[in-house]
């Protein structure tokens, strides 16, 4: 994937029209695929790879895969661990990756059952498997879904984290990436965001180049020396608000920062690529 990694890849894709699916256990492959549809740009969506859920690799995924080529789509989850072999934890991270919901089910009640049907031994009557039935656990909230998506794939296919916080950035002052786009050179803002790489060259004279992303796009954000010192331990948070100039040059807004505040993004943090 190079510079940028799949959530920000995805998030741009998202941002130019092209829809992405979460991995389904009947529609993917192991890697990430193009599927025909209509209503995304270019006619094409994306849909993910099971290889990329968490707990499964490449092996697990191809097993899947040429299990369901020979012998026919799975017609449920008993279906899957009773011809594939999974560890628990793999059955319970395709249900959180949303692979199963082509079943009618929520993705509580799927991990749920996923775990009791990989730990189900031979014997056992067809329907008769313990623990398959969760229909009284609640389902998952928008937050919630996104929060698993990103733990499962680290992608998350149709929402962005800092989504789940911009009234509290509009309460802030704070404006949207996109927005710097039309905001005057010299102007002082606060913007908001995930921090998705860290860089401080050697030829830099010790400025440190962030960029932030939310669920507009990505800003380029410039901390001098003095203040990387000052706020240390706050540009270390995975997501950060800051207060810049805004400072315009080849046709790009970038901001240079004068302070620094962390944004609690809980259980949604992306990883950083953090560069020297």
């Amino acid at each position: 994937m190079g510079f940028y990694s799949p959530q920000s890849l995805v998030a741009d894709a998202r941002r130019h029209g092209v829809l992405v699916r979460e991995p389904d256990i009947n529609a993917s492959l192991a890697h990430a695929t193009l599927e025909p549809d209509a209503d995304s740009t270019g006619g094409v969506a994306i849909r993910l790879g099971l290889a990329g859920v968490r707990h499964l690799g490449d092996d697990v995924a191809e097993q899947i895969v040429t299990e369901r080529q020979a012998r026919g789509p799975y017609t449920g989850i008993g279906d899957l661990t009773g011809r594939v072999q999974l560890k628990k934890t793999a059955a319970e991270a395709l249900a959180t990756a949303g692979a199963f919901t082509r079943f009618g089910g929520d993705r509580r009640q799927d991990v749920w059952a996923a775990g009791a049907a990989a730990t189900t031994r031979p014997g056992h009557l067809p329907g008769l498997v313990p623990g398959l039935d969760a229909r009284a656990l609640p389902g998952m909230t928008r937050f919630e879904v996104t929060a698993a998506d990103l733990w499962a794939t680290s992608v998350s296919p149709d929402s962005h984290p800092v989504q789940f916080l911009r009234e509290l950035l509009d309460a802030r002052g704070a404006i949207t990436t996109a927005a710097l786009a039309g905001v005057e050179d010299g102007t002082r803002v606060w913007v908001g965001g995930a921090v998705t790489h860290r860089q401080r060259p050697a030829t830099a004279d010790g400025i440190t180049f962030l960029n932030l992303e939310d669920e507009t796009g990505m800003a380029n954000v410039l901390v001098s020396p003095g203040l990387f010192h000052r706020f240390k331990q706050v540009l270390r948070n995975p997501a950060i608000v800051v207060r810049g100039v805004v400072q315009i040059g080849q046709g790009t807004a970038s901001v240079v920062a004068d302070q620094v505040a962390p944004l609690d993004i809980r259980n949604l943090a992306l990883p950083s690529r953090d560069f020297r």
